[in-house]
């Protein structure tokens, strides 16, 4: 029998910025507009899968993220593109964007258990109260490493990585379709774990390759309606 074909996801992660202005319009006509935003973000959940998450205070230049994740990018494309039919949309700005897709790693043994991180090709949210998010670039010189070297490094950083078994990595891949190599996102019901996690892995060999792994973004998933009501 065959092998069934592996099904990847398109990742988006969208961060949006609030337009002051917004806040000073009626009550009525903020309650009317987010409620119209809240609808159509609901609408959503039907056909992509969705997270919402508020980074109200934790960043100065985005106030909420978007986390849509389908096998088909036109999808994706479409369920973004919905919101900017509502009102509320005319205020928001999109200052970070990240797109990106699921790929089993290459550094992971393949007699490893399926469901392991790594060996992930489909986004299975744990919907922790938090989620980590920042873009990834590994140095030219890292390509430039054989095989084995590069997987000496990987092994010890995923050992590193498995001292704090309550924080859940998700990565994706975006060489050829966005301007970083990667995007991960860490899911968490700790902010103090993955502070300790990230500094432990500073102690890794592979870390020497890091090109750039900035902006980072503390998100808290909240609901939509939350969100909006957090931002007036």
């Amino acid at each position: 029998m065959a092998e069934q074909p592996i099904v990847r996801q398109i990742v988006k992660y969208t961060f949006f910025k609030l337009d002051p202005a917004w806040r000073r319009q009626p009550a009525t006509d903020r309650a009317a507009q987010a409620s119209e935003f809240v609808g159509a973000v609901r609408a959503l959940e039907e056909s992509v899968l969705l997270r919402t998450y508020s980074t109200v205070g934790m960043r100065g230049d985005t106030d909420f993220m978007l986390w849509v994740v389908h096998e088909d990018a036109r999808e994706v494309s479409k369920a973004l593109a919905s919101l900017n039919q509502t009102v509320l949309a005319g205020y928001l700005t999109t200052p970070y964007s990240y797109l990106a897709q699921t790929r089993r790693s290459m550094y992971i043994s393949r007699h490893e258990h399926p469901g392991s991180e790594g060996s992930r090709t489909r986004i299975v949210p744990k919907n922790e109260p938090y989620l980590f998010v920042y873009p990834f670039i590994k140095t030219r010189p890292w390509y430039a490493l054989s095989q084995e070297e590069r997987q000496n490094m990987m092994t010890q950083h995923i050992e590193f990585g498995h001292r704090f078994p309550k924080v859940t990595i998700n990565t994706s891949y975006s060489f050829g379709i966005d301007d970083q190599e990667f995007v991960v996102a860490f899911e968490s019901d700790n902010v103090s774990d993955f502070v300790d996690l990230v500094m432990e892995l500073r102690h890794s060999k592979a870390s020497m390759y890091t090109l750039r792994d900035t902006p980072a973004f503390t998100c808290m998933q909240l609901p939509i309606e939350d969100i909006l009501a957090d931002l007036g």
